[in-house]
């Protein structure tokens, strides 16, 4: 079985030491202040720096994808050394990302047709994307042939969920992603939204009055779920994805791990760049997905 190399568009948000543990590639998105100087996400801008000129009144920044270029020139470099790819990518609906990446693995299966190149729409965003990354690695430490890793992961892609609140919905209407999510505006004061990230849609949930209780509700929001799908939580993969608030993420992921019986194995996941263009500061939320060795 020839090796083959994980790669992954900057959105899904992984740790740096996750990255280096599993040495997994990232390929990153870019983003702009003013429509004319481009950034490459933890290239040339760090989510500390993004989030101070975020916080600044009136910025709306605007995020580009990676070009095939962009995939080309990295992909190109794991095929001359002999191995195997395969890619995951935020979902379609949110991003042409996957569609570059495919238009770069056209062109590199001309030059090495011998080169087996997988391309996966994760259907999810943030830590979701990244959890269901994480399977991947895990499942290419436990054996896996890249054609048995690629059948489970399209499996497993439709278990992740992301329960999460925003502290206003003003970005993910500049960013024109509001969609559904249109119906949680309101005007009353400290309303804080709260929304489901499930199959490529952003589904409304419920508003609620204050940040702590909005906090409370997206445990609660997992709870349901697990009750309505009759799954075990031991059977999944968990984490927190926080954009600025740390306190709110330790806050958080004590009461998950008090409902779980057991302590998270990931550290919090920051929100970046691509995702916190339309999230803004104060974006929260709890992740999870399936283990690849339970389904």
């Amino acid at each position: 079985m020839r090796d083959y190399q994980i790669f992954a568009d900057s959105s899904c948000d992984l740790p740096q030491s996750l990255l280096s543990r599993y040495n997994i590639k990232l390929i990153p998105f870019y983003v702009s202040f003013d429509h004319e100087n481009y950034y490459k996400e933890n290239v040339d801008i760090s989510n500390e720096e993004f989030y101070k000129r975020l916080s600044e009144k009136g910025v709306f920044p605007s995020t580009s994808l990676p070009s095939a270029q962009d995939y080309l020139s990295q992909f190109r470099q794991t095929l001359k050394e002999g191995k195997d790819l395969i890619c995951l990518c935020l979902t379609q609906k949110f991003s042409g990302s996957y569609q570059s990446a495919v238009n770069a693995g056209q062109i590199l299966e001309e030059q090495f047709p011998d080169a087996d190149i997988r391309i996966v729409d994760s259907i999810q965003a943030t830590a979701g994307e990244g959890l269901l990354v994480l399977q991947a690695a895990y499942m290419k430490e436990a054996g896996y042939s890249l054609e048995e890793l690629h059948e489970r992961l399209l499996q497993l892609r439709s278990t992740a969920r992301i329960m999460f609140t925003l502290d206003t919905l003003e970005y993910l209407k500049k960013g024109r992603r509001i969609g559904k999510v249109a119906a949680l505006a309101g005007a009353m004061l400290d309303l804080k939204p709260l929304i489901q990230l499930k199959d490529t849609e952003l589904i409304p949930y419920s508003n609620v009055r204050g940040r702590k209780k909005a906090l409370d509700k997206i445990l609660d929001m997992v709870k349901e779920y697990f009750d309505e799908a009759n799954e075990e939580p031991s059977s999944y993969d968990f984490c927190i994805a926080n954009a600025t608030t740390m306190d709110d993420a330790l806050y958080l992921q004590a009461k998950l791990e008090a409902f779980l019986g057991r302590k998270l194995s990931y550290p919090v996941f920051q929100i970046g760049v691509t995702i916190g263009t339309y999230i803004g500061p104060g974006g929260i939320g709890i992740c999870f997905v399936k283990r690849y060795d339970c389904i």
